[in-house]
């Protein structure tokens, strides 16, 4: 019987199961939005329940669409949304609280206040993190201290925390296993990427019972076998990794100074950077990518919170076109925007400014301003807020990147691809398998299993799409990304104005 890797991509508005067979090559796909849930602005949670109703229900759809079961089956690889959390009872398996997703700012003040009480180069020197909103530490935090019952429970042992691999692999195993891998872990702002465990100091800070967290695990190996019915026979589940890590492990980029960036909900670029944890001294993250055969391999990261999602915003909340796919038609009307700059800023700035007060704002906005040129500039500001991330890295590791290679959703509007290139001056590189997360997730847990013996195997079967190369006029240009510059600058200008006004107020009323 022939045999396949199932790869689970529980992503941030999406739930997708793909079926791949030994060359790499995808067999049957299915794929499952779930409800967003913006309770106040700023917040944004998922239900975890139906996180794992859209994630199981997609792998028997995909199962099922191939015409196979679990016996053909070899392995199952995770990856997921990172940072986002989910809290659950051990005995019910039921969340005591909706999912809060990595996007979430509500502990943003919260953050301010541990970063004035001195402890953000403490944090960072451990987790390789800055200290923001955006990790999961916080989030944590904030449901035992705001869900009735939930710190004593806790405290009791009764409640176990996720990211949303250890949640799903918990379902699949009907309770069986509480496991996250090192990847994963590495987000939480709790886990020492220098130690490779779960930091005592770091606990206690944010006040979190050791005994809700999962085990931590190496990205490749064999953690179990699924327990639930969704499958008549038992499937290894073999690879976890975050979404990102997938990625980067998808596209390949196995030797360090190798670069990808994957558009999705959010742009997030990836630099491998070997077996060796550098810190940024430019607003970058250091981060695990993965652990295989007892080898750590770590990366450093840019993180941009809205790249994708503002093509969804202007479909769903301005109509500008009936389907994300329509965008780039409509961006081509145009030659220019014509002196528009859109910073999408909707969750705050990512790497490297790190605001979590800063919010979407439209600059150059003219009688002449039509609907194409609002089109045109979002799908620029995803390139230069690339291209801010790029430069960081650059600066950090002392090179000049000439190679980005690109995954995700967004690669496929060409608009955006080539304006991409035009403004790193550098070459993209989009490969004919567009589904590098999922491909990445299923590499590792093939190579845990024996599907695929080794590295060398699975780089054998890369092939490149398309390449990008530079072409347009450098002047207008580096005009066009000082304008950028100057809308970022006047965006946070404007962030930090009501601070500056309670602040003033503050004094004045004490």
């Amino acid at each position: 019987m022939q045999q396949y890797i199932l790869a689970l991509d529980q992503g941030t508005t999406s739930s997708r199961a793909i079926l791949f067979d030994q060359k790499g090559h995808v067999v049957a796909q299915a794929q499952k939005e779930f409800t967003q849930i913006f309770p106040k602005p700023g917040w944004v949670e998922h239900d975890p329940l139906e996180i794992w109703s859209t994630q199981a229900g997609v792998a028997a759809e995909a199962t099922v669409k191939a015409g196979q079961n679990g016996k053909s089956i070899a392995a199952i690889g995770i990856t997921n949304q990172r940072e986002t959390v989910v809290v659950w009872n051990r005995k019910t398996g039921k969340p005591v609280y909706n999912a809060i997703v990595w996007q979430d700012r509500r502990t943003a003040e919260y953050c301010d206040q541990l970063r004035a009480e001195g402890h953000e180069d403490f944090i960072r020197g451990k987790t390789g993190l800055v200290l923001d909103a955006y990790f999961s530490a916080s989030k944590v935090r904030w449901i035992l201290d705001n869900v009735a019952g939930a710190r004593q429970q806790a405290e009791a042992g009764e409640l176990a925390f996720g990211t949303v691999d250890s949640w799903l692999v918990w379902n699949f195993t009907q309770g069986e296993l509480h496991v996250t891998d090192v990847s994963n872990a590495s987000r939480t702002m709790l886990f020492n990427i220098h130690t490779l465990a779960w930091d005592d100091e770091l606990l206690a800070l944010f006040d979190i019972p050791r005994a809700m967290l999962p085990a931590v695990r190496q990205s490749s190996e064999v953690y179990g076998t699924t327990k639930t019915t969704l499958f008549a026979s038992k499937i290894p589940i073999a690879g976890i990794a975050g979404d990102q890590q997938a990625a980067l492990f998808g596209q390949q980029c196995t030797a360090p100074g190798m670069v990808k960036s994957t558009y999705g909900t959010g742009c997030f670029l990836l630099m491998n950077i070997g077996a060796t944890p550098r810190a940024s001294q430019h607003n970058l993250l250091t981060t695990i990518a993965w652990q295989i055969d007892g080898q750590v391999c770590y990366a450093l990261e840019g993180s941009i919170f809205i790249a994708g999602a503002v093509v969804q915003w202007l479909r769903d909340n301005l109509g500008l076109v009936k389907t994300s796919a329509e965008i780039e038609q409509l961006a081509q009307q145009v030659s220019s925007t014509d002196g528009v700059y859109f910073v999408p800023a909707f969750a705050g700035l990512g790497a490297p400014y790190w605001d979590p007060y800063a919010r979407g704002t439209l600059f150059g906005v003219s009688r002449a301003t039509k609907a194409a040129h609002i089109a045109r500039a979002a799908l620029e500001a995803i390139a230069y807020q690339t291209m801010d991330v790029l430069r960081a890295m650059e600066a950090d590791a002392g090179l000049t990147i000439a190679e980005l290679r690109v995954d995700g959703g967004a690669t496929v509007n060409e608009l955006l691809m080539q304006f991409q290139a035009d403004v790193l001056n550098a070459k993209v590189v989009r490969p004919k398998m567009a589904e590098a997360t999922a491909l990445g997730a299923a590499y590792l847990a093939g190579l845990a299993v024996g599907y695929w013996q080794n590295a060398a195997e699975i780089k054998a079967l890369a092939q490149a799409d398309s390449t990008y190369a530079p072409t347009a006029d450098r002047a207008s240009l580096d005009a066009g990304i000082a304008e950028w510059n100057r809308a970022v600058h006047a965006l946070q200008v404007w962030a930090q104005a009501p601070r500056a006004v309670a602040a003033t107020d503050k004094t004045a009323t004490a």
